[in-house]
């Protein structure tokens, strides 16, 4: 023992005098845990988060890095932080052997730098024993009236002149009014829904500018697409007298839900002019309630207009369409009617005018399902239209429908997620409507005196 114990304490020293020493090779293995840092919308009163990457010397000697350096330097809109220093430049940092870092990033956006959004680069580059190796820097930003769980109690107007972020919720309370202008932009986080107990007024105009938008806040590539990407807005009980116009609702869980009887002479939802395209699960829902819809375009949604619990509903040249895709496919009739409640049912009165119902691509047959109680009034008017249907409708009157014919829209590709749901040149629903007090269309132009085309565009 006393022989072998000293050449223990020789083979001890030399391994541990050998993971002391560095590794110089070029081939030393260095795993950096990503690429790149692709950051979210990033408005400018909030920054960002902060996101990180590791970098891990995978030898079993240390390793030295000669520089981890953010190349936009002190003017990039990113700021480092590199094994606890915070420099745009941080040298000779060493890693123990089978050791790691971490390198955290932020980016904050100059509220000078204007109201468009905008692409922020910039890259990290490391190098190690001769190698360069980069990490690359993306975040898209803009200036933004920033809401976290906002409760407007008196009259407020909004303005086009900045995007409003919503985080938590925005709620309107009962006997209050929230005026949005033409143009406002509504950007709501994945967990802020709109909660309506007093009266929503979003008038915008027909150019697109002009428009007014509502879509969840994450806006880089492929969220911004998602469904079920914000819950949507919710009209309850005591709102009343709500109308929007020329709007755009994307990427809903539930786009707008209706509920209750209307507390004034006015429909409770006046819906005009306006887009609701990819909510998860519902488009436009109205229960017990009662909406005015004009001109609008209700596409690609999970069920795309859903009535229950009676009430009263009045649709005029409305196209209500889903083409199955990868985000929502079609399984459930784009238009479900029902006047049953959880104790019973209510009087129903509905008319369809000028309307078209289509899908496609899933496994539905009847685009139109009506569910009646004969246990309260239940009246429901199809007037002149396109639907696709398999089997005639019970318990409800259809005048001049055309069965199952193709409506001809313009584009539809799903790959691409294009669609284009106007009716081109030779469509059956051309000049097939009924002269109505409606003079224009989704897109503002003006109808003709005498026949009009079915859906929500007018071709001449």
């Amino acid at each position: 023992m006393k022989k072998i114990f000293p050449l223990f304490l020789l083979l001890f020293a030399f391994a541990a005098c050998r993971k002391d020493s560095f590794i110089t090779s070029g081939d030393a293995r260095v795993t950096i845990t990503t690429d790149s840092l692709k950051y979210d919308t990033v408005f400018t009163r909030v920054g960002s988060v902060t996101k990180s990457f590791k970098i891990i010397n995978d030898n079993d000697r240390k390793l030295r890095l000669n520089s981890v350096k953010l190349m936009g330097g002190t003017t990039s809109a990113f700021k480092m932080n590199v094994d606890g220093t915070s420099a745009p430049e941080v040298n000779n940092i060493e890693i123990n052997a089978n050791d790691s870092i971490y390198v955290f990033v932020q980016v904050n956006v100059d509220p000078a730098a204007g109201s468009l959004p905008f692409i922020i680069s910039d890259s990290i580059q490391i190098d190690y024993n001769g190698n360069t190796r980069k990490v690359q820097l993306q975040a898209w930003g803009q200036n933004a009236h920033f809401l976290r769980g906002h409760e407007i109690t008196s009259d407020e107007t909004w303005n086009n002149d900045l995007p409003y972020v919503i985080l938590d919720y925005l709620y309107v309370a009962e006997n209050v009014k929230l005026k949005m202008n033409k143009g406002c932009r509504v950007y709501m986080h994945a967990n802020a829904p709109i909660i309506i107990d007093g009266t929503l007024e979003a008038i915008g105009d027909k150019d697109t500018v002009d428009r007014i938008k509502f879509q969840g806040d994450r806006l880089d590539l492929p969220y911004r697409d998602y469904p079920a990407s914000w819950p949507g807005i919710y009209f309850r009980e005591t709102s009343r007298d709500n109308i929007v116009q020329y709007a755009s609702i994307r990427h809903a869980y539930q786009a707008i839900v209706v509920q209750g009887a209307s507390l004034s002479a006015q429909p409770k939802l006046r819906l005009y002019e306006s887009v609701i395209d990819n909510a998860y699960d519902i488009g436009l829902a109205g229960s017990g309630s009662s909406i005015e819809a004009r001109n609008c375009l209700l596409s690609n949604c999970g069920r795309n207009v859903v009535l229950t619990a009676g009430g009263t509903y009045r649709f005029t040249h409305c196209t209500v369409v889903s083409i199955s895709n990868n985000y929502v496919p079609h399984k459930e009739p784009v238009l479900s009617i029902t006047n049953n409640t959880q104790t019973g049912a209510a009087a129903l009165d509905a008319s369809f005018t000028n309307c078209i119902f289509w899908g496609e691509g899933g496994l539905v047959e009847n685009e139109a399902l009506i569910n009646r109680n004969a246990a309260a009034a239940f009246t429901v008017n199809f007037d002149h239209g396109l639907w696709k249907l398999a089997a005639p409708l019970q318990g409800v009157t259809a005048t001049s429908m055309l069965t199952t014919q193709d409506p001809g829209f313009e584009t539809i590709n799903s790959q691409e997620r294009y669609y284009d749901f106007r009716l081109k040149e030779g469509a059956p629903g051309l000049e097939a409507g009924r002269a109505t007090s409606v003079n224009i269309d989704l897109d503002g132009k003006t109808r003709p005196v005498g026949l009009p085309d079915l859906g929500c565009f007018e071709r001449r």
